[in-house]
């Protein structure tokens, strides 16, 4: 029986799986990333709001806007009812990553009751 060329063949097989493994692994973690960018960019925007909500609804969101847009995310709802403030955001995932929606988040921000 002729062996000649087996190992290389294997090699290669092992080398494509720990690379496709690897990918598998930034992609999960460039995700998870943008996850928790997307959570933080909420609770600090939804924070900038907050304090400017005696300005109203406009100025509010306006600073939640540029607070979220300086975190690489985008703010895809803004609500002042009285002096609590409620946002959304989704983050952007860097370069072209396989499936799936970008990660979002909400956070509201206000005084404390009672």
């Amino acid at each position: 029986m002729n062996d000649r060329g087996s190992a290389s063949v294997l090699a290669a097989v092992l080398t494509l799986v720990v690379l496709v493994l690897l990918w598998w692994l930034i992609q999960l973690g460039a995700v998870t990333t943008a996850r928790h960018r997307a959570e933080g960019a909420a609770d600090l925007a939804a924070l900038a709001a907050a304090a400017h909500a005696i300005g109203g609804p406009e100025g509010a969101c306006a600073h939640a806007e540029r607070v979220a847009k300086g975190m690489r995310s985008r703010l895809t709802g803004c609500a002042l009812t009285g002096r609590e403030v409620r946002v959304e955001v989704v983050a952007e995932l860097p370069g072209p990553l396989v499936g799936g929606e970008p990660p979002s988040a909400r956070a509201r921000a206000g005084p404390a009751a009672g």
